[in-house]
């Protein structure tokens, strides 16, 4: 019973109390303390009292701020227990006020004590359909169990809605039971009963079991309906057996069963499930031949099964029939449309479904972005991509992992690494957490680009976050360090991926053994792959594909073939890069008949020769001096409907060189640019090379007629541009105009070759045929300048990339700061690095690039140090994880002081996140701790 409260006392209390409420209610963290909640509770009771408690305006007042527990106490303490049953109807009649299970209980165990049944069924019947979890309607079917065996009994009525109930939430187990139950109580069930029961067994495909309780309605002299019907459809729908539900289907309209649209929609369903799409749309025609009318369902999903077939055009024309009948598209409508037209690539038309989603009030939902996203990253849009992920967040629709990897994956693609990184660093700060794929995307490409650097430092990152690298992140690692030669640091990581408990795959193996097998380290290639064996993980054929190769071309053909017997033994069928591995072996070895001999077999096989068994003949005939010979081996392929690449047409063409033909090669060069296969430095470095070997006899010629003595370095000096400007005329004659991409690979080779300033001939070569060049063109001649320390020039072009729009990336940010801190020009590059700190870019991504491979690896501690300094005088955030990184390069180049100072920070650092520090906060106790550096 509760204790009276002075009147006086109570109304100063209660201001009080709501007083307290009210600060406290608008915050969701916020929890009053325990006399707060116990004191409300009493209060409300206490006005219960009262013959108008309704009308009451302290009470109105005070009750919104009730929360179940408090509910729960006034009823069990209240000494009236017909008032206590009077509130618990009129709250849960409250918009503001959701019960829950505990509320509904102490309700019905307060009317069982008072022996007061009658209106027991109403509160039950409110505990089980105000159930939002499953936990909660298991602990109500125990409790309800309990009560049975305190004499009240549930009623049919309140048996149906428990049923229901379960099967909303798919507890078949329970279900039975409480089925079981019913029937043993002698409550007889009703057509409801049977439904639900077998509803309930078809959502989970559980035909057999639903079969029974369809047979029980019969015997019961009831008659099935058509949403007893339309469920056992369902069920077969749900196993696939599309034909079944159609057997269904038919004995249903034979016993005079109307289908609904609920049933149409259910086989359309499953047609669609099928593949069945057409099957769809005739029973959608039937529809309208009964004057049955659809869902939005019925329609959504055809249109959804026609755009995954491509079939958009038809999935728009059923899309616009829909409206026809008065059946608006909803989100999910629009999604399947966007989704369709963003498969095939049409972005104008998904763009403007979108809009026209928005313009009839539909909200997205996180599938509908995605897939508008996708789209955009897919047409290289990412900043309207981004653009969208700024408006998900607008409309309180928050982006998730996937919608940012979508858009990660795409500026990959295009490698706009500082794009990615710094959605990455918007993900690790504010969330969504980044996953596996997003580390491994940005892993991935930093490998595709050679900065092997900062893939590895992504894998430290990733280690002090939520996510552990797995097989496919050293696996790539691995295979990207193997490409690039780098075999210790690959042997490394595979030592490093044991230490992690991962144990290394197929994937990491091959990649290992081809390493050594570039390298020409056969033995240790071998010794690897009786390693694999030997720890348990199976061989594969790229496995022994990669072996052969590597002892094809080591001159070891007789390995070369015990290993293909082995492959035969373990089962292991060789395909035709088998066998071109071994023909590029032999012709790598000047055994071009060998070869053929392989690849005439090849013929006669179910394995023919591909593009690159060709191409390595090709390339062997050539270097033999037998272009004619390799010209018809390219007509051969191309009459077996293979086409010839760029590597095809290259090694044609330096054979026709090879042999002194160069008129012949230029009208192959037109025969490659025609078939749109677009030239490489390689290609036209080739042409060149023919070039420079005509105008060497043409040179030779005229010394013997006139017996005059050339400098041979003055004419090479002078020669090579002029060989370029000639190269281009020539290119003209045949038809094959240069184009931009003609410079900028000529560009970028000269700058590669250290000239840069015939590469910037060129490039003035370009303008005055309105012809612009583009970021890698720009790119290479700013870094070629960097490197010869000719620090104006490079200034100069990265001014022009400025003006023209042209985005300067951070790897050219570190040449030209480097190369300005080495011919001394500090206060330029502080006055550059602090226009790049505006750029919204990784602050981590900075420090790796230009503080870390670029100052520190040149051996410049003190501006390292500096520009740190500056930059957190920025407050630019730098993470833990990068501060760990910065502290082992210090140490492992031998700074031990400055190492210390790192960790200093990380101490902090680390200091601050446990104590919850606010992010303005970081900055200060840096401060604080004097790590600000004088000097910038």
């Amino acid at each position: 019973m509760l204790r009276p409260i002075k009147k006086g006392l109570a109304f100063q209390q209660i201001t009080r109390i709501s007083v307290n409420l009210h600060r406290t209610s608008s915050s969701s963290t916020s929890v009053a303390p325990t006399t707060h909640k116990t004191d409300l509770a009493y209060a409300v009771s206490d006005l219960l009292h009262a013959v108008e408690w309704k009308e009451n305006p302290e009470f109105l007042r005070l009750t919104p701020s009730l929360i179940p527990h408090q509910v729960s106490k006034i009823i069990e303490t209240h000494e009236n227990a017909k008032r206590a049953l009077e509130f618990f109807f009129w709250i849960s009649g409250r918009d503001f006020y959701k019960h829950d299970v505990s509320c509904a209980m102490a309700m019905l165990n307060r009317l069982i004590q008072v022996q007061f049944f009658m209106p027991m069924e109403r509160v039950a019947i409110i505990m089980i359909k105000g159930i939002r979890k499953e936990q909660e309607l298991e602990r109500a079917v125990g409790f309800l169990s309990e009560i049975g065996q305190r004499g009240y009994r549930l009623t049919l009525h309140s048996y149906n809605t428990l049923l229901l109930q379960l099967g909303k939430f798919d507890m078949i187990s329970l279900a039975q039971q409480v089925y079981t139950r019913m029937l043993t109580e002698g409550v007889n069930p009703s057509l409801l009963t049977f439904n639900t029961m077998i509803n309930i067994f078809c959502k989970k495909g559980k035909v057999q079991d639903a079969l029974l309780i369809f047979s029980k309605i019969f015997r019961c002299n009831m008659n099935p309906d058509a949403f007893t019907y339309t469920s056992l459809i369902l069920g077969h729908c749900r196993n696939g057996d599309v034909d079944s539900a159609f057997e269904v289907f038919n004995r249903m309209i034979r016993k005079g069963c109307d289908p609904t649209s609920a049933t149409y929609s259910t086989l359309i369903n499953g047609l669609c499930k099928k593949g069945r799409v057409d099957e769809a749309l005739d029973l959608l025609t039937e529809m309208s031949e009964k004057k049955i009318e659809p869902t939005v369902y019925t329609y959504t999903v055809p249109i959804t099964a026609l755009c995954e077939k491509g079939r958009v055009e038809e999935a728009i024309q059923l899309a616009s029939g829909m409206k026809k009948r008065g059946c608006h598209p909803n989100v999910q409508t629009y999604t399947a449309l966007i989704s369709g037209l963003s498969g095939a690539g049409l972005v104008e038309l998904a763009v403007g479904m979108f809009h026209k989603m928005l313009k009839v009030s539909l909200v997205p939902n996180t599938i509908t972005y995605n897939a508008l996203i996708n789209l955009l990253c897919a047409d290289a849009k990412f900043d309207i991509a981004t653009k969208v992920v700024d408006m998900m967040e607008q409309t309180n629709y928050f982006p998730n992992t996937r919608t940012y990897n979508e858009i990660i994956r795409g500026l990959c693609f295009m490698e706009q690494m500082e794009k990615a990184m710094a959605l990455l660093g918007k993900m690790v700060k504010g969330g969504p957490l980044p996953d596996i794929v997003t580390y491994n995307t940005l892993i991935g490409a930093y490998l595709r680009l050679g900065n092997h650097n900062n893939a590895v430092r992504l894998v430290e990152f990733m280690k002090q976050q939520p996510c552990s690298p797995d097989e496919w992140t050293y696996s790539e690692l691995i295979n990207g360090f193997c490409r690039c030669g780098m075999l210790e640091e690959a042997f490394s990581l595979f030592k490093g991926m044991e230490g992690q408990g991962i144990s290394p795959n197929h994937v990491s193996y091959t990649a290992l053994i081809d390493g050594c097998c570039k390298q020409g380290k056969i033995d240790e290639a071998l010794s690897l792959f009786r390693e694999m064996e030997d720890n348990g993980c199976k061989p594969v054929i790229e496995t022994y594909n990669v072996l052969i190769s590597g002892l094809s071309k080591g001159n070891q053909l007789s390995e070369a073939e015990k290993l293909l017997i082995k492959m035969a033994d373990q089962g292991v069928q060789p395909n035709v890069i088998t066998y071109t591995s071994l023909i590029d072996g032999l012709v790598h070895n000047a055994r071009i008949e060998s070869a053929f001999r392989i690849f005439h077999g090849m013929e006669n096989t179910s394995c023919p020769p591909n593009l690159v068994t060709y191409t390595s003949l090709i390339y062997g005939l050539c270097q033999e001096g037998k272009a004619e010979d390799a010209e018809k081996l390219v007509d051969e392929m191309e009459s077996k409907g293979l086409v010839p690449d760029l590597v095809t047409f290259t090694s044609l063409i330096d054979g026709f060189i090879m042999v002194g033909r160069l008129d012949h090669a230029f009208l192959l060069f037109k025969r490659m640019v025609d078939a749109c296969i677009v030239p490489n430095y390689r290609t036209y470095g080739v042409l060149l090379k023919g070039l420079q070997k005509e105008y060497q006899l043409i040179s030779e010629s005229i010394v013997s007629q006139h017996e005059t003595v050339y400098s041979s370095t003055a004419v090479d000096t002078h020669f090579n541009l002029d060989l370029v400007f000639h190269l281009l005329t020539r290119l003209s004659e045949i038809g094959c105009e240069p184009t931009v991409d003609t410079y900028n690979y000529l560009i970028t080779g000269l700058c590669r070759e250290g000239r840069p300033m015939e590469a910037n001939q060129l490039i003035e070569n370009m303008k005055e045929k309105f012809l612009s060049p583009g970021l890698d063109a720009y790119s290479c001649l700013l870094v070629a300048y960097c490197k010869n320390l000719e620090v104006d020039h490079a200034l100069r072009v990265f001014n022009l990339m400025v003006d023209e729009g042209i985005e300067v990336r951070l790897r050219i940010y570190k040449a030209l700061l480097c190369a300005l801190c080495q011919v001394g020009r500090i206060d330029k590059a502080k006055h550059l690095f602090e226009g790049m700190l505006q750029k919204e870019w990784s602050v981590d991504e900075i420090v790796w690039t230009v503080l870390v491979d670029g100052f520190l690896k040149q051996g410049n501690l003190d501006l390292c140090m500096r520009f740190l300094h500056l930059m957190e005088s920025r407050n630019c955030r730098i993470s833990l994880p990068t501060y760990a990184i910065m502290n082992r390069e210090l140490s492992e180049a031998g700074f031990s002081t400055e190492a210390e100072e790192i960790a200093d920070r990380l101490r902090v650092l680390r200091q601050c996140n446990s104590s919850e520090f606010l992010p303005s906060e970081h900055h200060n106790l840096l401060e604080v701790s004097n790590f600000q550096k004088d000097g910038l």
